[in-house]
């Protein structure tokens, strides 16, 4: 069975991104999937990566756990808000001290491509925003599904990633966010 580690990025409990996490984690256990889970706003960590690839920057031991996990997953799921047409500071942080080379990726001599260190593994991101998901990538050129999907996960050797965008939820009725929920309790069947 799948091995699968839910990240979850919003640094504010009890919002909507919660409620899709809980309704995609249900659902693929019910089919016998292992399912680990990563609030990041309950572990403790610098998001300032300080001293960046050039310094010493100890992993904290919630970021070492963290790496053991996202080794052991198949698959990694990514619940976050969009802000500012990206991703929160947390989730960004947590990348930035985490998805680090000598374990994401490994820089090799005289050739500017990395060794993908975390390939086999596939990934989902479920992004929560407050606009319709057709104007955040035609007009806004979705960059923060970009800077997820290409500049980390494929950078670090995750294929595939799916993505799915949910929004607008602010003006959203309940009929809507149930439909959302409904959603993610068929990718959680299909462990995708």
């Amino acid at each position: 069975m799948k091995k699968i580690l839910v990240i979850l990025g919003h640094p504010v409990r009890d919002t909507f991104a919660d409620s899709l996490k809980s309704a995609y984690i249900q659902a693929a256990q019910q089919t016998g999937a292992t399912v680990k889970e990563l609030n990041l706003r309950d572990l403790k960590f610098d998001i300032n990566f300080s001293e960046g690839y050039k310094g010493s920057q100890d992993l904290e031991p919630d970021l070492k756990l963290a790496q053991e996990l996202i080794i052991w997953a198949d698959h990694l799921v990514f619940f976050y808000p969009n802000w500012w047409a990206t991703m929160p500071a947390l989730l960004k942080g947590f990348i930035d001290r985490t998805f680090l080379p000598g374990f994401a990726f490994k820089y090799r001599k005289n050739n500017p491509l990395p060794e993908k260190l975390l390939k086999g593994k596939s990934a989902r991101l479920v992004v929560t925003m407050d606009s319709p998901g057709w104007y955040y990538r035609l007009f806004v050129g979705a960059p923060g599904h970009k800077a997820m999907r290409t500049g980390v996960l494929h950078f670090c050797g995750i294929r595939p990633v799916k993505i799915s965008s949910i929004g607008p939820v602010r003006s959203s009725s309940d009929r809507k966010r149930d439909s959302w929920i409904k959603l993610m309790e068929r990718i959680g069947r299909r462990q995708k």
